[in-house]
């Protein structure tokens, strides 16, 4: 009976955990997903790509000990680049962490009026490290992202809590008129809590090859209806996303050819 040599076990070890490791970054991303589908999906995403990260991360050390390589020299490079990169990049990644949050979280959007501590003004434009702001003198304030995760934001806008948005991120592969059909089908599900003066509105904020961003803007009926309708929401925009998805997976068949007359006995 052939056996492997022993040299070639180490690699075999380093496939096989490489392969375990696949597996169990295909598997924690489904139970963050199970444990977060009713929040944002962005932030589901997101808290995937954080656990995938890791699983990695982790999976990646134990096949390179596997080779026989000591990895201590690798962990302690790795540990002092990562710290040397959050020092010198902290306040650039405090402001677009701050802004990926403010976007899903947000009471306010481009064209309210607000105030932050001392300063008010219209939101001109929220970019990746700060929100602007154009005063009643014409001037601008553009405001660092990580103020508004410190300090109380208070929206002017007459009657802005009627409007809610959620942020919605849609691969490639999914056709938009079918998921808008499907979603504002599935939010017909809310219509006691939304305002039905205003029916659901898709923004298309950026679109690519890869990915498509939208914005969906709802008015709610109440004040006390935005939390309940706010998880709703996000809760069929999950589910929608994940039919378009198995939808757009599935292979088209292709078209029949047209029957032509038989020329035979002519």
């Amino acid at each position: 009976m052939y056996s492997v040599p022993a040299m070639f076990w180490p690699y075999i070890d380093f496939g096989v955990t490489i392969a375990v490791t696949a597996l169990i970054g295909y598997l924690s991303s489904l139970v963050i997903w199970g444990l977060m589908r009713r929040a944002n999906p962005q932030v589901t995403a997101a808290a995937q790509r954080l656990g995938l990260g890791v699983v990695w991360l982790v999976g990646t050390v134990i096949a390179v000990q596997e080779l026989g390589v000591g990895v201590d020299v690798l962990l302690v490079v790795i540990g002092l680049l990562g710290l040397a990169a959050i020092v010198a990049l902290r306040q650039p990644l405090e402001n677009f962490g701050a802004k990926y949050f403010t976007d899903v979280y947000s009471p306010f959007k481009v064209g309210d009026t607000i105030r932050v501590g001392d300063q008010s003004g219209k939101v001109i434009e929220v970019n990746a490290m700060s929100t602007v702001l154009l005063t009643e003198n014409d001037l601008l304030v553009a405001l660092p992202n990580s103020r508004f995760l410190r300090e109380a934001v208070v929206n002017l806008t007459p009657q802005a809590w009627k409007e809610l948005t959620v942020p919605i991120t849609l691969p490639g592969s999914v056709d938009l008129a079918t998921f808008e059909s499907a979603m504002v089908k599935a939010l017909s599900k809310l219509r006691t809590r939304l305002d039905r003066r205003y029916p659901p509105v898709f923004t298309t904020k950026s679109r690519s090859a890869q990915s498509t961003d939208l914005l969906l803007t709802l008015m709610v009926r109440r004040p006390e209806d935005r939390e309940p309708v706010l998880i709703e929401a996000n809760l069929r925009l999950t589910e929608v996303i994940e039919r378009s998805r198995g939808a757009a997976a599935r292979p088209v068949p292709p078209p029949e050819a047209d029957e032509q007359p038989s020329t035979a006995g002519r």
